[in-house]
């Protein structure tokens, strides 16, 4: 009886973890884009078709994160740029929770279209953990208490990066994993989620590189997949040692994606390799040169890959095979990563245009397209049933 009692209750919490709608990172759940969320919303304009929307201090690059009933974003005021922020809002009602304000430490040069809050934050339960491109490292809980604060910059002097830094960090397993590739002293780090101090911390090349870690699991072993100039190396998340490296999967903005054992890789345009527990196979399965992605990463969903290339060239193409399903330029210049969810893909614009199309045709098929009529770099979060959207003014919770 005791044993059907814990079988019972485990298949509970893992039903629980299957069916969650959080989207705690940079890319949502483990950085794939993807949501299970039904009934998605198809059309909207900055005046009708939204939840609420809520009025933000300062311009931000990041994406919003939500976990629970809480929604966390970043900002940064002052004309260095070195006023930064984060807030909290109940993610229902939009009702500003709370605010708070840090000073930046280290340097706020970056390039024009950056700034200084182009890291996504991460969250969990208990709160939510933000770094920013002055090398600023703060934890707060959900109630907006700060649990603990680093200068990182402080810590490690010589960091450095002239057009500015955007890498995001990661939480695995009690651990918050802070990517800092730069000029000066680059490394992977382990933080204590609890006291901010270092677990472990990997030497990384001293070059510039602003993609974020995926996190992979290999039987017992919980790997940090982090793509750099010179390569795409596995980490152990538990020590931080170095288990292999793919020289061919080197990148320096845009992300892959992991999906079983195949690994999407924003390389030469997109190509497909086969992962195992030893690493990436030499050779990729396809390669669709088309595929262009400039600053977004790919998304695979429902056997395809979308992508969007900064200029505004989208294309599909079959997971499994490589081939090309449609190609069609879309309207203005793109920064954020296309997500989806409900059967539709999301493509926003650094207007603030999102176009709307269906995952399932055979040919380009929009469905619709909203406009907020203001500038939107952050990537969309999906969680509630809904879409969070941060523009340079505001942030909206578009559905119902």
């Amino acid at each position: 009886m005791i044993r059907y009692l814990l079988t019972s209750a485990l298949a509970l919490t893992l039903s629980s973890a299957l069916f969650a709608t959080d989207w705690p990172q940079f890319r949502g759940p483990n950085a794939t884009g993807v949501s299970v969320d039904k009934n998605l919303p198809t059309e909207w304009t900055k005046d009708k078709g939204f939840k609420w929307k809520a009025t933000l201090p300062a311009r931000g690059v990041s994406s919003p994160v939500v976990v629970g009933d809480r929604v966390y974003v970043t900002c940064a005021s002052g004309t260095r740029g070195d006023r930064l922020h984060v807030l909290c809002f109940d993610a229902e009602s939009g009702k500003q929770l709370w605010h708070r304000q840090l000073q930046a430490t280290g340097s706020t040069a970056c390039h024009p279209k950056s700034g200084m809050a182009a890291n996504t934050p991460v969250a969990d339960e208990t709160g939510v953990y933000a770094l920013f491109g002055t090398g600023d490292l703060a934890a707060f809980d959900k109630d907006g208490t700060l649990r603990w604060y680093r200068s990182l910059v402080s810590d490690y002097p010589t960091i450095t990066n002239a057009v500015g830094m955007a890498a995001s960090p990661v939480l695995v397993a009690g651990k918050l994993i802070v990517p800092m590739d730069n000029s000066g002293e680059s490394f992977l780090a382990a933080v204590d989620t609890k006291y901010g101090k270092n677990i472990w911390k990997t030497e990384r090349p001293r070059e510039i590189n602003w993609t974020t870690p995926i996190v992979r699991q290999v039987g017992s072993t919980t790997e940090l997949l982090f793509a750099g100039p010179k390569g795409l190396t596995a980490y152990d998340a538990t020590s931080g040692a170095d288990r292999w490296t793919f020289k061919g999967g080197g990148g320096a903005i845009p992300i892959g994606v992991v999906d079983g054992d195949a690994l999407y890789l924003p390389v030469a345009g997109v190509s497909k390799f086969k992962i195992d527990a030893k690493g990436v196979a030499e050779k990729p399965e396809w390669n669709a040169k088309d595929m262009q992605t400039g600053y977004p990463s790919p998304v695979v969903y429902d056997g395809r890959v979308f992508t969007v290339g900064s200029q505004g060239l989208a294309v599909c193409t079959n997971a499994k095979t490589g081939k090309v399903i449609y190609k069609e330029r879309l309207k203005g210049a793109y920064s954020a990563s296309p997500v989806a969810g409900d059967g539709k893909v999301y493509f926003l614009n650094e207007t603030g245009l999102c176009t709307v199309v269906s995952a399932k045709a055979d040919e380009y098929e929009p469905l619709a397209t909203n406009d907020l009529g203001d500038g939107s770099l952050g990537t969309p979060a999906i969680a509630n049933g809904r879409i969070y959207i941060r523009t340079d003014k505001a942030l909206y919770a578009i559905g119902k």
